[in-house]
């Protein structure tokens, strides 16, 4: 009988904050079942995502020391470990070092799914480069002569999570997940992240909404709780099964 690969989770995100806003609910969900989630923050979002530090006159190490501490505080709200590759933003340049990094988180993690952002964004070019290394880096890591240690990756489902203009993204969700359990922990590590304190409502309001459409697309409208908080993704390659479901 084959080894049963343990569950975990990677996340590939641009910014200190992308990874809380768009799939705190599904790192806090793996975690409460006891996977193991690892988020790989490509950079600290210092440039283009801390308008408050610079108008405070925050200096650029400054800025990163506390997108640092606040990413560190919302990953530890979701129980989730935290790598931080400072590679810049703002922008965020793609390069062959930067895949290999990644290559080595893949084969270290060996994740059963991974989470990144939309291949597609026309106001943010970061998020965009982020998911490209992350897709690229999962091919990679499958070519059992690449250089880095471990064991050749399988091939672990990508989701992209929820842009913050999806419409302009070309954003269809085909997944909706329920993080009403784990909200709490959701909403914890947003207010960790206080440079980005305008975010919060939105963020919240959005759960609140995509919640409807999950309990909308679970069964019949029968006068579920309209108190149910959701996250949606995008699913890029095919889900392999016997049965349809």
């Amino acid at each position: 009988m084959a080894n049963q690969v343990e569950p975990a989770l990677l996340v590939v995100s641009a910014h200190a904050g992308d990874f809380v806003w768009r799939a705190g609910g599904a790192i806090a969900a793996a975690t409460a079942r006891g996977e193991r989630a690892k988020v790989v923050c490509l950079s600290y979002g210092e440039r283009g995502e801390s308008a408050r530090a610079w108008r405070d006159g925050k200096s650029l190490e400054e800025i990163k020391d506390i997108r640092r501490g606040e990413a560190e505080a919302a990953a530890s709200a979701l129980g989730a470990e935290i790598e931080f590759f400072d590679a810049g933003d703002y922008p965020l340049l793609p390069s062959p070092e930067l895949v290999d990094r990644l290559v080595h988180v893949y084969r270290d993690v060996n994740p059963t799914v991974v989470l990144t952002h939309p291949l597609i964004d026309p106001y943010n070019a970061d998020h965009p480069a982020a998911a490209r290394m992350a897709l690229d880096a999962r091919i990679l890591a499958q070519a059992i002569g690449y250089p880095a240690e471990g064991e050749p990756l399988g091939a672990p489902p990508v989701f992209f999570f929820e842009p913050h203009q999806p419409e302009q993204c070309d954003f269809k969700p085909n997944v909706l997940i329920d993080i009403t359990d784990v909200f709490p922990q959701k909403q914890k590590a947003m207010e960790s992240l206080v440079a980005q304190e305008h975010m919060w409502t939105y963020y919240t309001d959005l759960a609140r909404r995509r919640g409807v459409q999950v309990k909308r697309n679970a069964g019949p409208n029968l006068g579920f709780s309209t108190d149910t908080m959701g996250e949606a993704y995008v699913r890029y390659y095919p889900q392999v099964a016997e049965v349809l479901s």
